[in-house]
Protein backbone atom coordinates (compact mmCIF):
# COMPACT_ATOMS: atom_id res chain seq x y z
CA UNK A 1 0.00 0.00 0.00
CA UNK A 2 2.85 2.14 1.06
CA UNK A 3 4.60 1.62 -2.22
CA UNK A 4 1.73 2.45 -4.34
CA UNK A 5 1.01 5.37 -2.89
CA UNK A 6 4.45 6.50 -3.42
CA UNK A 7 4.18 5.48 -7.22
CA UNK A 8 1.08 7.46 -7.76
CA UNK A 9 3.18 10.33 -6.57
CA UNK A 10 5.42 10.43 -8.45
CA UNK A 11 3.74 9.84 -11.31
CA UNK A 12 1.59 12.86 -10.65
CA UNK A 13 4.56 14.75 -10.08
CA UNK A 14 6.51 14.09 -12.93
CA UNK A 15 3.22 14.59 -14.77
CA UNK A 16 3.13 18.15 -13.52
CA UNK A 17 6.37 18.82 -14.23
CA UNK A 18 6.37 17.88 -17.76
CA UNK A 19 3.47 19.90 -17.93
CA UNK A 20 5.10 22.79 -16.69
CA UNK A 21 7.66 22.50 -18.91
CA UNK A 22 5.94 22.33 -22.38
CA UNK A 23 4.03 25.13 -21.26
CA UNK A 24 7.58 27.27 -20.42
CA UNK A 25 8.93 26.20 -23.79
CA UNK A 26 5.55 27.38 -25.56
CA UNK A 27 5.73 30.76 -24.22
CA UNK A 28 9.63 31.58 -23.66
CA UNK A 29 10.72 29.10 -26.36
CA UNK A 30 13.72 25.95 -26.82
CA UNK A 31 16.64 28.94 -26.44
CA UNK A 32 15.62 29.83 -22.94
CA UNK A 33 15.73 26.65 -21.05
CA UNK A 34 18.51 23.31 -21.23
CA UNK A 35 18.25 21.11 -24.14
CA UNK A 36 16.07 18.05 -23.77
CA UNK A 37 18.52 15.43 -23.01
CA UNK A 38 19.39 17.26 -19.84
CA UNK A 39 15.82 18.16 -18.75
CA UNK A 40 14.85 13.91 -19.29
CA UNK A 41 18.57 13.63 -17.61
CA UNK A 42 17.56 15.30 -14.61
CA UNK A 43 13.99 14.19 -14.43
CA UNK A 44 15.19 10.72 -14.76
CA UNK A 45 17.56 11.19 -12.07
CA UNK A 46 15.26 13.29 -10.17
CA UNK A 47 12.77 10.26 -10.02
CA UNK A 48 15.20 7.92 -8.39
CA UNK A 49 15.92 10.14 -5.57
CA UNK A 50 12.30 10.94 -4.85
CA UNK A 51 11.89 7.22 -4.44
CA UNK A 52 14.64 6.77 -2.35
CA UNK A 53 14.78 9.99 0.06
CA UNK A 54 11.40 10.52 0.33
CA UNK A 55 10.99 8.93 3.72
CA UNK A 56 13.96 8.44 5.14
CA UNK A 57 15.35 11.76 3.72
CA UNK A 58 12.70 14.04 2.92
CA UNK A 59 14.79 17.36 4.19
CA UNK A 60 17.77 16.61 2.27
CA UNK A 61 15.50 15.57 -0.89
CA UNK A 62 13.71 19.21 -0.43
CA UNK A 63 16.98 20.71 -0.64
CA UNK A 64 18.44 18.98 -3.60
CA UNK A 65 15.24 18.86 -5.73
CA UNK A 66 14.83 22.48 -4.95
CA UNK A 67 18.03 23.31 -6.28
CA UNK A 68 17.68 21.00 -9.58
CA UNK A 69 14.04 22.48 -10.08
CA UNK A 70 15.28 26.26 -10.30
CA UNK A 71 17.25 25.59 -13.37
CA UNK A 72 14.78 22.43 -14.82
CA UNK A 73 11.57 22.55 -14.83
CA UNK A 74 10.94 19.39 -15.77
CA UNK A 75 11.60 18.50 -12.03
CA UNK A 76 9.26 21.19 -10.83
CA UNK A 77 6.29 18.41 -9.94
CA UNK A 78 8.72 16.78 -8.08
CA UNK A 79 10.22 19.62 -6.07
CA UNK A 80 6.85 20.87 -5.06
CA UNK A 81 5.83 17.12 -3.75
CA UNK A 82 9.18 17.16 -1.86
CA UNK A 83 8.59 20.54 0.13
CA UNK A 84 5.19 19.28 0.71
CA UNK A 85 6.97 15.99 2.07
CA UNK A 86 9.15 18.09 4.30
CA UNK A 87 6.50 20.40 5.82
CA UNK A 88 4.47 17.00 6.51
CA UNK A 89 7.27 14.74 7.88
CA UNK A 90 9.62 17.54 9.63
CA UNK A 91 7.20 20.52 10.67
CA UNK A 92 7.03 24.27 9.70
CA UNK A 93 10.96 24.91 10.52
CA UNK A 94 12.71 22.32 8.34
CA UNK A 95 10.03 23.64 5.78
CA UNK A 96 10.71 27.31 5.92
CA UNK A 97 14.89 27.04 5.90
CA UNK A 98 13.95 24.92 2.44
CA UNK A 99 11.70 28.39 1.69
CA UNK A 100 14.75 30.39 2.53
CA UNK A 101 17.04 28.62 0.31
CA UNK A 102 14.63 28.69 -2.55
CA UNK A 103 14.01 32.74 -1.97
CA UNK A 104 17.91 33.37 -1.75
CA UNK A 105 18.51 31.18 -4.88
CA UNK A 106 15.76 32.53 -6.96
CA UNK A 107 16.76 36.12 -6.05
CA UNK A 108 20.46 35.55 -7.07
CA UNK A 109 19.16 34.52 -10.28
CA UNK A 110 17.13 37.43 -10.82
CA UNK A 111 20.43 39.67 -9.73
CA UNK A 112 22.46 37.45 -12.51
CA UNK A 113 19.46 38.83 -15.36
CA UNK A 114 20.33 42.44 -14.88
CA UNK A 115 18.82 43.04 -12.01
CA UNK A 116 15.42 43.34 -10.28
CA UNK A 117 12.77 44.74 -12.82
CA UNK A 118 8.68 44.59 -12.13
CA UNK A 119 8.53 41.06 -14.08
CA UNK A 120 10.84 39.44 -12.42
CA UNK A 121 9.94 40.51 -9.30
CA UNK A 122 6.23 39.43 -10.42
CA UNK A 123 7.78 36.02 -11.30
CA UNK A 124 9.56 35.63 -8.23
CA UNK A 125 6.35 36.68 -5.93
CA UNK A 126 4.32 33.79 -7.84
CA UNK A 127 7.25 31.18 -6.92
CA UNK A 128 7.57 32.28 -3.77
CA UNK A 129 3.64 32.01 -3.09
CA UNK A 130 3.36 28.66 -4.41
CA UNK A 131 6.63 27.67 -1.83
CA UNK A 132 4.17 28.70 0.61
CA UNK A 133 1.23 27.19 -0.50
CA UNK A 134 3.28 24.15 -0.77
CA UNK A 135 4.22 24.31 2.83
CA UNK A 136 0.66 25.07 4.22
CA UNK A 137 -0.09 22.08 2.53
CA UNK A 138 2.58 19.96 3.91
CA UNK A 139 1.64 21.21 7.55
CA UNK A 140 -2.32 20.52 7.17
CA UNK A 141 -1.77 17.29 5.83
CA UNK A 142 0.90 16.78 8.90
CA UNK A 143 -2.06 18.21 11.60
CA UNK A 144 -4.24 15.79 9.66
CA UNK A 145 -1.94 12.89 10.50
CA UNK A 146 -1.99 13.79 13.86
CA UNK A 147 -5.22 14.35 14.34
CA UNK A 148 -6.23 10.48 12.68
CA UNK A 149 -3.18 8.97 14.92
CA UNK A 150 -5.58 10.87 18.43
CA UNK A 151 -8.03 9.43 17.15
CA UNK A 152 -7.17 5.79 16.38
CA UNK A 153 -5.32 6.34 19.70
CA UNK A 154 -8.39 7.05 21.29
CA UNK A 155 -10.44 4.22 19.86
CA UNK A 156 -8.02 2.10 20.90
CA UNK A 157 -7.81 2.95 24.91
CA UNK A 158 -11.96 3.27 24.58
CA UNK A 159 -11.69 -0.62 23.17
CA UNK A 160 -9.56 -1.15 26.08
CA UNK A 161 -11.37 0.18 28.57
CA UNK A 162 -14.63 -1.53 27.24
CA UNK A 163 -12.60 -4.97 27.28
CA UNK A 164 -11.71 -4.72 30.91
CA UNK A 165 -15.09 -3.50 32.32
CA UNK A 166 -16.63 -6.66 30.24
CA UNK A 167 -13.95 -8.60 31.56
CA UNK A 168 -14.89 -7.46 34.92
CA UNK A 169 -18.49 -7.49 34.35
CA UNK A 170 -17.69 -11.78 33.53
CA UNK A 171 -14.95 -12.28 36.22
CA UNK A 172 -17.61 -10.47 39.19
CA UNK A 173 -20.81 -12.86 37.55
CA UNK A 174 -18.82 -15.89 38.01
CA UNK A 175 -17.61 -14.75 41.26
CA UNK A 176 -21.88 -14.66 41.98
CA UNK A 177 -22.04 -17.92 40.65
CA UNK A 178 -19.77 -19.74 42.38
CA UNK A 179 -21.06 -18.24 45.46
CA UNK A 180 -24.44 -18.86 45.03
CA UNK A 181 -23.33 -22.53 43.56
CA UNK A 182 -21.21 -22.74 47.34
CA UNK A 183 -24.02 -21.43 49.85
CA UNK A 184 -26.46 -23.13 47.93
CA UNK A 185 -25.13 -26.49 46.17
CA UNK A 186 -22.79 -27.65 48.32
CA UNK A 187 -25.02 -27.07 51.60
CA UNK A 188 -27.61 -29.62 50.73
CA UNK A 189 -25.32 -32.23 48.99
CA UNK A 190 -23.01 -32.20 52.35
CA UNK A 191 -26.12 -32.80 54.10
CA UNK A 192 -27.17 -35.30 52.04
CA UNK A 193 -23.80 -37.31 52.31
CA UNK A 194 -23.90 -36.82 55.77
CA UNK A 195 -27.62 -38.66 56.44
CA UNK A 196 -26.92 -41.24 53.46
CA UNK A 197 -23.63 -42.00 56.39
CA UNK A 198 -26.13 -42.21 59.43
CA UNK A 199 -28.36 -45.01 57.32
CA UNK A 200 -25.42 -46.83 56.15
CA UNK A 201 -24.42 -47.42 60.12
CA UNK A 202 -28.17 -47.63 61.36
CA UNK A 203 -28.59 -50.29 63.21
CA UNK A 204 -31.25 -52.70 61.70
CA UNK A 205 -30.51 -51.76 58.25
CA UNK A 206 -30.89 -54.33 55.71
CA UNK A 207 -27.88 -55.37 53.92
CA UNK A 208 -29.39 -54.23 50.61
CA UNK A 209 -30.38 -50.76 52.44
CA UNK A 210 -26.34 -49.86 53.92
CA UNK A 211 -25.43 -50.93 50.32
CA UNK A 212 -27.44 -48.11 48.79
CA UNK A 213 -26.62 -45.86 51.59
CA UNK A 214 -23.19 -46.38 50.91
CA UNK A 215 -23.83 -45.83 46.90
CA UNK A 216 -25.71 -42.61 47.56
CA UNK A 217 -22.75 -41.38 50.30
CA UNK A 218 -20.25 -42.00 47.74
CA UNK A 219 -21.84 -40.28 44.92
CA UNK A 220 -22.81 -37.28 47.37
CA UNK A 221 -19.09 -36.84 47.91
CA UNK A 222 -18.28 -37.13 44.11
CA UNK A 223 -21.12 -35.02 43.31
CA UNK A 224 -18.72 -32.16 46.05
CA UNK A 225 -15.78 -33.31 44.49
CA UNK A 226 -16.97 -32.03 40.95
CA UNK A 227 -18.93 -28.50 42.56
CA UNK A 228 -15.47 -27.87 43.65
CA UNK A 229 -13.83 -27.95 40.76
CA UNK A 230 -16.98 -26.52 38.87
CA UNK A 231 -16.14 -23.30 41.58
CA UNK A 232 -12.55 -23.62 41.10
CA UNK A 233 -13.31 -22.51 37.14
CA UNK A 234 -15.88 -20.29 38.18
CA UNK A 235 -13.61 -18.23 40.11
CA UNK A 236 -10.19 -18.61 38.15
CA UNK A 237 -9.29 -16.68 35.23
CA UNK A 238 -11.10 -18.00 31.77
CA UNK A 239 -7.86 -19.70 30.49
CA UNK A 240 -7.24 -21.33 33.35
CA UNK A 241 -9.45 -24.44 33.11
CA UNK A 242 -7.99 -24.46 29.23
CA UNK A 243 -5.45 -27.84 30.76
CA UNK A 244 -7.86 -29.45 33.60
CA UNK A 245 -8.40 -33.13 33.17
CA UNK A 246 -11.61 -33.82 31.39
CA UNK A 247 -13.19 -37.61 31.35
CA UNK A 248 -13.30 -39.46 27.57
CA UNK A 249 -14.06 -42.62 26.64
CA UNK A 250 -11.29 -44.59 28.73
CA UNK A 251 -13.50 -43.41 31.84
CA UNK A 252 -17.16 -45.23 30.04
CA UNK A 253 -16.37 -48.20 32.37
CA UNK A 254 -16.21 -46.17 35.42
CA UNK A 255 -19.36 -44.36 34.62
CA UNK A 256 -20.68 -47.49 33.94
CA UNK A 257 -20.27 -48.95 37.25
CA UNK A 258 -20.98 -46.50 39.17
CA UNK A 259 -24.74 -46.48 37.52
CA UNK A 260 -24.57 -50.33 37.86
CA UNK A 261 -23.84 -49.70 41.71
CA UNK A 262 -26.65 -47.60 42.17
CA UNK A 263 -29.33 -50.47 41.08
CA UNK A 264 -28.95 -49.36 36.97
CA UNK A 265 -28.70 -52.19 34.69
CA UNK A 266 -26.58 -51.49 31.82
CA UNK A 267 -25.35 -52.94 29.20
CA UNK A 268 -22.06 -51.42 27.80
CA UNK A 269 -20.47 -52.45 24.25
CA UNK A 270 -17.63 -50.67 23.33
CA UNK A 271 -15.88 -51.37 19.95
CA UNK A 272 -13.46 -48.80 19.60
CA UNK A 273 -9.30 -49.13 18.23
CA UNK A 274 -6.72 -47.13 20.43
CA UNK A 275 -6.28 -44.21 19.56
CA UNK A 276 -7.44 -41.33 21.48
CA UNK A 277 -10.27 -39.03 19.50
CA UNK A 278 -9.67 -36.59 21.88
CA UNK A 279 -12.21 -33.66 21.99
CA UNK A 280 -15.06 -36.55 20.67
CA UNK A 281 -13.67 -38.65 23.12
CA UNK A 282 -14.98 -36.20 25.89
CA UNK A 283 -18.39 -35.80 23.69
CA UNK A 284 -19.08 -38.98 23.98
CA UNK A 285 -18.85 -39.42 27.59
CA UNK A 286 -20.82 -36.92 27.99
CA UNK A 287 -23.74 -37.89 26.03
CA UNK A 288 -23.49 -41.44 27.65
CA UNK A 289 -23.45 -39.77 31.38
CA UNK A 290 -26.73 -37.96 30.36
CA UNK A 291 -28.12 -40.85 28.53
CA UNK A 292 -27.61 -42.80 31.56
CA UNK A 293 -29.43 -39.51 33.73
CA UNK A 294 -32.25 -39.72 31.80
CA UNK A 295 -32.83 -43.47 31.82
CA UNK A 296 -32.68 -43.38 35.70
CA UNK A 297 -34.92 -40.31 35.80
CA UNK A 298 -37.67 -41.20 33.43
CA UNK A 299 -37.18 -44.96 32.92
CA UNK A 300 -36.13 -46.57 36.38
CA UNK A 301 -35.39 -50.38 36.69
CA UNK A 302 -35.55 -50.21 33.13
CA UNK A 303 -32.16 -51.80 31.29
CA UNK A 304 -30.39 -49.72 29.21
CA UNK A 305 -27.84 -50.44 25.96
CA UNK A 306 -25.45 -48.59 25.78
CA UNK A 307 -23.03 -48.78 22.22
CA UNK A 308 -19.97 -46.57 21.36
CA UNK A 309 -17.73 -47.79 18.08
CA UNK A 310 -15.96 -46.01 15.40
CA UNK A 311 -12.78 -45.28 14.59
CA UNK A 312 -10.63 -42.34 12.44
CA UNK A 313 -12.12 -43.48 8.92
CA UNK A 314 -16.09 -43.63 10.38
CA UNK A 315 -16.31 -41.15 13.58
CA UNK A 316 -17.48 -42.19 16.70
CA UNK A 317 -21.08 -43.14 17.32
CA UNK A 318 -22.69 -43.48 20.46
CA UNK A 319 -25.85 -44.91 21.25
CA UNK A 320 -28.27 -45.95 24.10
CA UNK A 321 -31.58 -47.56 24.14
CA UNK A 322 -34.15 -48.24 26.68
CA UNK A 323 -37.63 -49.30 26.93
CA UNK A 324 -40.67 -47.04 28.41
CA UNK A 325 -40.97 -46.91 32.32
CA UNK A 326 -42.87 -49.10 33.83
CA UNK A 327 -44.05 -46.42 36.46
CA UNK A 328 -43.43 -42.99 36.61
CA UNK A 329 -40.19 -41.48 36.24
CA UNK A 330 -39.36 -38.01 37.53
CA UNK A 331 -40.68 -34.73 35.50
CA UNK A 332 -37.77 -33.31 33.54
CA UNK A 333 -37.45 -30.11 31.47
CA UNK A 334 -35.76 -31.47 28.64
CA UNK A 335 -32.58 -29.19 29.29
CA UNK A 336 -30.35 -31.81 29.12
CA UNK A 337 -31.21 -33.07 25.45
CA UNK A 338 -30.56 -29.17 24.27
CA UNK A 339 -27.07 -28.97 26.13
CA UNK A 340 -26.08 -32.19 24.53
CA UNK A 341 -27.51 -31.14 20.84
CA UNK A 342 -25.43 -27.90 21.54
CA UNK A 343 -22.20 -29.42 21.82
CA UNK A 344 -22.59 -31.61 18.96
CA UNK A 345 -23.66 -29.13 16.53
CA UNK A 346 -20.84 -27.15 17.83
CA UNK A 347 -17.97 -30.12 16.60
CA UNK A 348 -20.25 -30.86 13.32
CA UNK A 349 -21.49 -33.84 14.41
CA UNK A 350 -25.53 -34.93 14.69
CA UNK A 351 -27.85 -36.26 17.10
CA UNK A 352 -30.99 -37.62 17.09
CA UNK A 353 -33.81 -39.09 19.78
CA UNK A 354 -37.36 -40.47 19.91
CA UNK A 355 -39.41 -43.66 20.42
CA UNK A 356 -38.66 -46.50 18.04
CA UNK A 357 -41.27 -48.50 16.58
CA UNK A 358 -40.79 -51.54 19.68
CA UNK A 359 -41.27 -48.53 22.28
CA UNK A 360 -37.93 -48.26 22.96
CA UNK A 361 -36.22 -44.83 23.39
CA UNK A 362 -33.52 -44.00 21.18
CA UNK A 363 -30.48 -41.81 21.90
CA UNK A 364 -27.88 -41.69 18.99
CA UNK A 365 -25.23 -39.51 18.04
CA UNK A 366 -22.44 -39.19 15.48
CA UNK A 367 -19.50 -37.13 16.12
CA UNK A 368 -16.39 -36.50 13.81
CA UNK A 369 -13.31 -39.00 15.38
CA UNK A 370 -10.92 -35.17 15.24
CA UNK A 371 -13.50 -32.27 15.62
Amino acid sequence: MRRTYDLTVTAISVALGLLWLWVARTVDGDDEFAPLGIEFGGLTVAVLLFLWLRRSRPVLLGLLLGVVGIALPSVGGLSAAALVGVASRRGARWAFLIFVVDAALILSLFQEEGGPTREYWETAAVLLMADLVLISAGLLLRSHRALVRSLEERARQAEEGQRLRVEEARHLERERLAREMHDVLAHRISLLAVHAGALEVRRGASEEETRAAGVIRECAYDALEDLREVIGVLRAAPDADADRPQPGLADLTALVEESRRAGARIELTARLPDEDPGRAGRHAYRIVQEGLTNARKHAPGARVRVTVDGGPDDGLSVELTNPAAVSGGLPGAGAGLIGLRERVDLVGGRIEHGWTGTGEFRLRAWLPWRP
